[in-house]
């Protein structure tokens, strides 16, 4: 929407001048470059109420254009700097425990994982998101991809015991620090979400610690289920190295909320740029100042009012 304006508002107080100059001002005679602009501008009002008209719309036009009125039109452009995620899901046996949801008890920990990994796929519109699925062995059931219809059929797809039945959370990671090895992207996260102790990993913990620590990635855990049931200790050690946070999830409802703080806590910058284009439009009323004041002059002299 354009906006209006004057370059020089003071100069609109000349009006006012003029108004004074017409009722108190007199005639003192005749200037040598504008026979009629004593007349025109200080004279006595005239009774003829065309005249009158053109000589103000003249005067007040004229006005108007040195005070040089403007039209300021804003645009703004905004452009979303997208996050390259990957999400690293536990397959396990242990996952099959149910009563994990108040609402469904019938719902086993793993299926509820996928209805909220699920949702949380569809808010990340900017974002890229790669999954990663593990148990005895770690592997990319997803690389990264813009496709979220795609990605979520993938994650609904997951089964388990799909990797085998005990847990490999090291390997998980590091397939997962290889796969954003090469992002563009420059802001990365990996979320982890486990509910068991990593038993099967052929890589140690140092070595990883020492992988994490020096990537740039963002690292979140999540352990999901009874704190028996996974290494709170060992999986806040992760989130600290990668620059993150650890989660408890005991429930349904709370795993939820943690995808939604981590969604909060990761959300996808925008830059905005404002800018305006300006143009002048004095043109337009200096062209009716000039038609009004010629016109009133050739009236005046078709009249023979000139005095």
């Amino acid at each position: 929407m354009s906006r209006y304006s004057f370059e020089y508002p003071w100069v609109l107080l000349l009006l006012l001048l003029f108004v004074i100059c017409d009722y108190l001002c007199t005639q003192k005679g005749r200037t040598l470059y504008f026979p009629h602009l004593d007349q025109l501008l200080m004279g006595k009002r005239y009774h003829n109420g065309l005249l009158w008209f053109l000589k103000w719309l003249g005067v007040v036009m004229a006005i108007i254009a040195l005070a040089s009125p403007i039209a300021t039109q804003s645009y703004s452009s905004s452009q979303k700097e997208g996050r390259d995620i990957v999400l690293i899901v536990d397959t396990s046996e242990s996952m099959k425990q149910a009563r994990f949801d108040a609402k469904d008890e019938t719902k086993n920990k793993f299926t509820v994982v996928q209805e909220v990994a699920s949702d949380f796929v569809a808010s990340r519109k900017d974002d890229r998101i790669g999954l990663v699925s593990f148990a005895d062995v770690a592997f990319v059931a997803s690389p990264l991809t813009f496709e979220k219809k795609f990605l979520q059929q993938i994650i609904i797809m997951q089964k388990l015991g799909i990797a085998g039945k005990r847990t490999a959370i090291n390997d998980a990671l590091v397939q997962s620090y290889n796969l954003l090895a090469h992002s563009p992207a420059k802001s990365k996260v990996i979320i982890l979400l486990t509910d068991g102790m990593d038993n099967m990993s052929q890589v140690p913990f140092s070595q990883l610690k020492s992988l994490i620590a020096k990537s740039p990635v963002r690292l979140y855990t999540i352990g999901i289920g009874s704190s028996r049931d996974y290494d709170g200790a060992y999986l806040a050690q992760l989130a600290t190295a990668g620059k993150g946070k650890a989660f408890d999830a005991h429930s349904a409802k709370r795993l939820e909320q943690i995808y939604q703080e981590i969604d909060q806590l990761e959300a996808s910058k925008i830059e905005a740029q404002r800018y305006e284009i300006t143009t002048h439009l004095f043109q337009y009323p200096l062209f009716v100042a000039i038609l009004a004041l010629l016109f009133f002059l050739y009236l005046k002299n078709r009249k023979g009012a000139i005095r």
